[in-house]
């Protein structure tokens, strides 16, 4: 999320057309094309963050900018070419690295959030603990996972968080 991508098309030595048909999973259909015969390029309800990388009759590489999780979804170049028909199929899945915070609750115990990641991340603690990780899922297809340390010993003082996510690892330490 957040940052560029850029989906490649089979160049051909000599393109007649070249069509993107994006199918995003919110929202509907939008689609891109050019004919090379006319110069002339189309498009059909795409945003402005979603565009030719280049011009179409240079490299029909499309680029989506400032990715988001409403750009998931199917993602379909076809080109005419005189060698023939071709197509290729993207699946877009966006991931959003959650926002870690720890903190001590009211009873001393330190706390764990992965906030608003795409997939849910996994919490874990560098020593033993007995938590139960809670998942809250939120409209925009984020999860924040909760996790409470509960030591199995009365001496501990220091504690280690470490969160694993697609996008990245982090890891924190609180005294409570």
């Amino acid at each position: 999320a957040g940052n560029s991508s850029v989906l490649t098309c089979t160049p051909k030595s000599v393109i007649t057309m070249v069509t993107w048909k994006i199918s995003p999973k919110v929202g509907g259909p939008c689609s891109l094309g050019y004919r090379a015969d006319l110069n002339q390029t189309d498009r059909t309800n795409c945003s402005d963050s979603i565009n030719w990388k280049f011009t179409p009759d240079r490299d029909p590489a499309l680029e989506i900018r400032q990715v988001a999780t409403a750009h998931e979804g199917n993602y379909t170049c076809e080109v005419v070419a005189a060698e023939g028909n071709f197509h290729k199929t993207y699946h877009l899945t966006v991931l959003v690295p959650p926002r870690l915070t720890l903190y001590c609750d009211d009873h001393g115990n330190p706390v764990c959030e992965a906030v608003a990641g795409k997939p849910a991340a996994q919490i874990s603690w560098v020593l033993e603990s007995n938590s139960t990780p809670m998942q809250e899922g939120h409209d925009d297809g984020t999860v924040t996972v909760l996790s409470k340390f509960t030591a199995c010993g009365p001496n501990v003082t220091n504690a280690t968080c470490t969160v694993s996510h697609p996008a990245g690892n982090w890891s924190h330490s609180i005294a409570c």
